[in-house]
């Protein structure tokens, strides 16, 4: 009646299950660390990827890349786009990102295209601020009925 066995299966069947669904699910996935390039490092030249950039030294070209930040002591020179975009340090040149937010310690040149933008205290900003144009929806049905008549 009362089986060790029994009670044993049960429960690795449920575990075994749990981890294939913990496995299959894509949104349950451990999160990446950001990839650093730290205070003694200058890259010349473009850099790309789709994950999370934490920037401490002297990039001299391009970015782009999924999540930017910037450290105080971090500086880059060219354009960037990026989903969203913290700066602490320097930044000469375009910033394209649809959230951008520079703290008090950022100095940026250059303009930046946003959805948001947030701005600190102390933040040095010269440029143009541009706000993302979106589309208007294109109507092709009535064109066409147009010419039909």
């Amino acid at each position: 009646m009362f089986s060790k066995t029994a009670k044993p299966e049960k429960a690795s069947v449920k575990s075994d299950a749990s981890l294939s669904a913990q496995s299959s699910d894509p949104a349950r996935k451990a999160p990446r660390p950001a990839s650093l390039i730290s205070e003694d490092i200058t890259i010349e030249g473009g850099v790309a990827g789709e994950g999370d950039l934490h920037v401490d030294g002297v990039i001299r070209g391009d970015v782009r890349i999924a999540h930017l930040t910037i450290g105080e002591t971090g500086h880059i020179e060219g354009s960037i786009h990026a989903e969203t975009a913290e700066i602490r340090g320097r930044v000469i040149g375009t910033l394209v990102a649809k959230q951008v937010r520079l703290y008090g310690t950022a100095y940026v040149d250059g303009d930046i295209t946003h959805e948001q933008l947030s701005v600190e205290t102390g933040a040095f900003f010269q440029g143009r601020s541009l706000k993302f144009q979106r589309p208007a929806p294109v109507a092709l049905a009535a064109p066409e009925e147009a010419k039909s008549a």
